[in-house]
């Protein structure tokens, strides 16, 4: 028999890193050398970031390969190639270790991952957000890779820029205005690059839960999100629920998530559509489940809340949450989305 397929949370980087030779599940057109699908992941990513062999990106994206992120669209292997460059010359040390890749069989001999990284480096060079300061920082990164014949086709990238702006010590509504100038300059705000996933999270069809844990996942999402119903969504999640939201915060327990998600929710208006985009489920420890779930919220900065006072201004949140459901409930939590981004849009658009 062979070995189970890899579980990431609960395996140590050295096993992850040699895993033996024997294929542990059908990867049609992928290398030999990966045993299953989140080895081909984790393997991949050390190579590229921690090995340093960037050009392998070309080997492992597609030639037009779509990334998309709450900064704008990217398009093709070259472009990152040339991005992963970017960051290192800001970043030298950083890291990319792998927390988690929650994947899902699309059919077809394509896979997607949901794979959950932590980024420990040093600004020692400029950056999109300002000039090098010499700080040491913790960032955190979902990627969700769809994954065909061993290359990566498209992608969805969240990361809290939040969480490194302000460790960096740069004032985030400062950074984003500059960033929103820039935008004006090439006369492309991003409220405009991004219509066309705004259009898609407004009236595109939810990804549909097919086990409890995912209904737990998308319920808590729903509740939470489009219906700001705080008991639901307590009663959908421990009481000792752990939760890591952009910025970097930690919060705990069902009350404190509501708290900090009441002022978010109301700032998009009372229109604003939740749509679930992707949901996939691999097991953790026991009866307990890891469920990824990449949603969207779409409105328009119509409300007063976290964002100041209202603009107008079409406003789109792209994100990835990571649960851990145990005996029905939530958890554990990891949610994260570019809210630097989320800025600029106001920034941009208000400018405008």
């Amino acid at each position: 028999m062979s070995p189970p397929v890899m579980r990431v949370a609960t395996t140590d980087i050295t096993d992850m890193m040699n895993p033996g030779t024997e294929r542990r599940m059908a990867l049609p057109g992928f290398a030999d050398e990966f045993v299953d699908f989140p080895h081909y992941i984790i393997r991949i990513t050390d190579r590229i970031w921690h090995d340093r062999e960037v050009e392998l990106c070309l080997e492992w994206y597609s030639e037009d390969c779509s990334i998309h992120t709450l900064a704008g669209p990217i398009t093709g292997a070259q472009t990152v190639v040339d991005n992963t460059w970017a960051t290192l010359a800001a970043f030298p040390d950083r890291r990319l270790d792998g927390d988690n890749v929650i994947w899902s069989d699309e059919g077809d001999g394509s896979f997607l991952s949901s794979h959950l990284i932590t980024s420990k480096m040093t600004n020692l060079g400029d950056s999109d957000f300002g000039p090098a300061t010499g700080k040491r920082v913790l960032v955190r990164t979902i990627a969700d890779c769809l994954c065909r014949e061993n290359r990566i086709v498209e992608e969805w990238l969240v990361r809290d820029n939040l969480a490194l702006v302000e460790q960096l010590g740069f004032a985030p509504a400062k950074v984003a205005a500059q960033q929103a100038a820039r935008d004006a300059k090439r006369g492309r705000p991003l409220t405009q690059m991004l219509a066309p996933y705004h259009a898609e999270a407004l009236t595109g069809t939810d990804a549909a839960p097919r086990t409890d844990a995912q209904t737990v996942a998308a319920d808590l999402l729903r509740a939470r999100w489009q219906e700001g119903d705080a008991a639901r969504a307590a009663a959908l999640s421990d009481f000792r629920l752990n939760a890591w939201v952009p910025g970097g915060r930690f919060l705990y327990g069902p009350d404190q998530l509501a708290e900090w998600s009441a002022p978010i929710r109301a700032a998009f208006g009372p229109r604003a559509r939740l749509r679930l985009e992707h949901i996939a489920e691999v097991p953790y420890l026991g009866e307990a489940r890891d469920v990824a779930v990449r949603w969207s919220l779409a409105g328009a900065h119509a409300g007063e809340g976290v964002y100041g006072a209202p603009t107008g201004v079409p406003l789109l949140i792209m994100a990835v949450s990571h649960f851990r459901v145990i005996e029905g409930r939530v958890r554990e939590e990891v949610t994260i989305w570019d809210d630097i981004a989320v800025l600029r849009q106001i920034a941009g658009g208000a400018a405008a």
